[in-house]
């Protein structure tokens, strides 16, 4: 039986920078699904040291790095058929949709949770990508339209699928399930709202789809990860405080919003006070872009600011972003390590101040 969270828990978002064996090992059979017994073992091994490595780091509750595959947003193509590598620019050599979803392998996300549940001691997370965030990354009118005639056809398609998935890792005993949304929160931005004709219809969708999703699903905790797009070295995808869309986030069934707010454009915290009074956050306050180490001073100083509007015992702290939502995404895993310790750290030193 797990010891309960403590005051002010550390975690993780998700992913974690992938060394270049991870990346190698992730090249043999990773567009085929091919993957023999022996890489299996080899995956397996490597994912008992990214949970050691976040043990070691302090975190209370953590993730197997998604390791598995290049992407957070690949799994859907591994628990459904339909999609196809292609190249496009924005996004270089990435799957699209271009037949009609047909059961692949369910359950592939649960089989993962179970194992990350029986290597470690510690309270555990698992990610799934968002029915919006995959309309937008994994719809293509050229490949898809004779697959769903509609972007909104093709999420819409995704909610069953998700939510099954979704309760099989729930069945499995894990402590978070978290659904991964930015392309939501990237519409904080002007520029990217004027790029829809009706971008609130876009939020709208986005939040529905959610819901649909976890609707009635008790027996864990429910978060969604909102951010401005983590493009490594090169910084963020939108700016903007959570204001925009702020009337549509307090709309969704969950009990944890991980909110990032490391980043200068990330708006100032007093939007906290604007969310829904018995919502959890899970507050950024360590960046994921850039290599400077925030000191665990600093880190405890970006919580008490959000302690100006909220009670410690709605925060958890983790980073703004996964390190490597992304297979492109080149930060030394030793970086992610300092980073993480440095939080856990922090984390010690605010229920030293709280508790």
């Amino acid at each position: 039986m797990r010891e309960p969270l403590p005051l002010f828990p550390a975690t993780v978002i998700g992913s974690m920078p992938r060394p270049q064996y991870i990346k190698d090992l992730l090249k043999t059979g990773s567009r085929t699904g091919d993957h023999d017994d022996r890489w299996q073992t080899k995956m397996d091994n490597a994912i008992r040291y990214v949970i050691d490595l976040q043990e070691q780091a302090g975190i209370d509750l953590i993730s197997d790095g998604e390791w598995r595959r290049e992407s957070y947003v690949d799994v859907v193509s591994e628990i459904m058929s339909g999609f196809r590598w292609i190249t496009r620019d924005q996004f270089a050599y990435h799957q699209v949709i271009v037949e009609p979803m047909k059961p692949l392998r369910p359950g592939v996300v649960a089989e993962e949770a179970k194992f990350l549940k029986e290597n470690t001691d510690r309270h555990v997370k698992v990610c799934l990508p968002s029915p919006y965030l995959l309309g937008q990354r994994m719809w293509e009118p050229e490949h898809s339209k004779s697959a769903y005639a509609t972007r909104e056809h093709f999420c819409e398609a995704l909610v069953p699928v998700l939510r099954q998935e979704l309760l099989a890792i729930r069945d499995v005993g894990v402590d978070v399930i978290q659904l991964d949304e930015p392309h939501l929160c990237v519409l904080v931005d002007p520029e990217v709202r004027a790029k829809f004709a009706d971008p609130e219809t876009e939020m709208q969708r986005a939040v529905d789809w959610l819901n649909q999703i976890v609707e009635g699903i008790d027996g864990v905790q429910l978060s969604v990860h909102l951010c401005r797009r983590n493009w490594g070295r090169r910084g963020w995808g939108a700016v903007g405080g959570y204001e925009a869309i702020l009337a549509h986030i307090n709309r969704l069934k969950v009990k944890q919003l991980m909110l990032e707010f490391s980043i200068p454009v990330a708006g100032d915290m007093a939007i906290l006070t604007q969310l829904q009074p018995d919502i959890k956050i899970g507050l950024g306050c360590v960046d994921v872009r850039f290599p400077d180490i925030d000191t665990s001073e600093q880190i405890v100083e970006r919580v008490q600011t959000a302690l100006k509007y909220v009670a410690p015992d709605r925060i958890t702290l983790n980073p703004d972003c996964g390190f490597a939502p992304g297979k492109d995404h080149e930060v030394p895993l030793e970086e992610a390590y300092l980073k993480l310790k440095a939080e856990a750290d922090a984390a010690r030193k605010l229920r030293e101040l709280y508790s």
